[in-house]
């Protein structure tokens, strides 16, 4: 098992695929990093030696954002909209879309479950009626 910005890179995976277990790197950084480093992309990661992960390693730290550094990059960009208070800002606090998609129709993975409004069948409307009036009627004879 081999490890990688504290990831663990699957074995029996290619090393193109493994990489992209790391956030932040996908296939495009993928392919320049291997081609910086001369590592074929074919090889399983139990293949690599080890001073061809040493290479990988150098060239992805020092030309990518990886997993905890890029995390917390994005973190601050978005408490800085936050703290002046942009619109960007203000649709991050209020967990609706940034980036100006409808949310008439959409927007359900940010927005939640749908909550009906203003739509309640006769027999639930009578029953709510029945439960105010019989309140009603037990507040007078407490009375």
């Amino acid at each position: 098992m081999a490890r990688m910005l504290g990831v663990t890179l699957p074995d029996e995976k290619r090393i193109d695929y493994a990489l992209t277990t790391l956030y932040g790197i996908g296939w495009t950084n993928v392919k320049a990093v291997l081609s910086q480093t001369g590592v074929d992309a074919n090889k399983k990661v139990k293949e690599v030696s080890e001073e061809d992960f040493k290479k990988i390693l150098e060239v992805i730290e020092t030309n990518y954002k990886v997993e905890g550094y890029l995390r917390e990059a994005i973190n601050d960009n978005i408490k800085r909209l936050r703290d002046i208070g942009s619109y960007r800002g203000i649709r991050h606090v209020r967990g609706l879309p940034v980036d100006g998609q409808r949310t008439k129709s959409n927007a359900r993975t940010k927005r939640g479950k749908r909550k009906t409004v203003g739509a309640l069948k006769k027999e639930m409307w009578a029953k709510l009626e029945q439960n105010k009036t019989a309140e009603a009627v037990k507040t007078k004879e407490t009375k």
